[in-house]
């Protein structure tokens, strides 16, 4: 995890300094607000993944004389094709439009949105489609 929080840390640096230079440059408050955020978004997850990997052991990937059987062994499981992460995402859909076209859109979203929740965890407790 060291590596990809290295990663995320220069990113977070690299929008660092383009923000202050588009600040001193442009003196535009959206587009550096925006810069801003694009900072958090590279160093929050940075940070947290360099916390935990001066915590945790080593994985075979962060270690240089680590060899290809070191990170062998069993991988886990993978979740079949689903259709309820598609209905989950339009019971969402509805419930933002119902915010623009009216409140009628909000009681069939919530519905699909339910659905799909129950659906993807009967689904996977069974370990087949429902």
């Amino acid at each position: 995890m060291r590596v990809e929080a290295l990663i995320l840390i220069g990113v977070a640096v690299f929008f660092a300094i383009i923000g202050a230079f588009y600040w001193f440059l442009a003196y535009e408050d959206g587009g550096t607000a925006m810069l801003i955020g694009t900072t958090l978004l590279g160093l929050v997850p940075g940070t947290y993944y360099l916390w935990w990997s001066l915590r945790m052991k080593p994985r075979p990937e962060d270690r240089p004389e680590a060899s290809i059987e070191d990170g062998a062994g069993a991988i886990g499981s993978f979740p079949s094709s689903s259709v309820w992460p598609f209905v989950l995402g339009m019971g969402l859909f509805l419930v933002v439009l119902s915010l623009v076209f009216g409140l009628w859109l909000m009681p069939p979203g919530f519905a699909l949105a339910i659905s799909a929740a129950i659906g993807v965890t009967v689904e996977s407790r069974r370990g087949g489609t429902v």
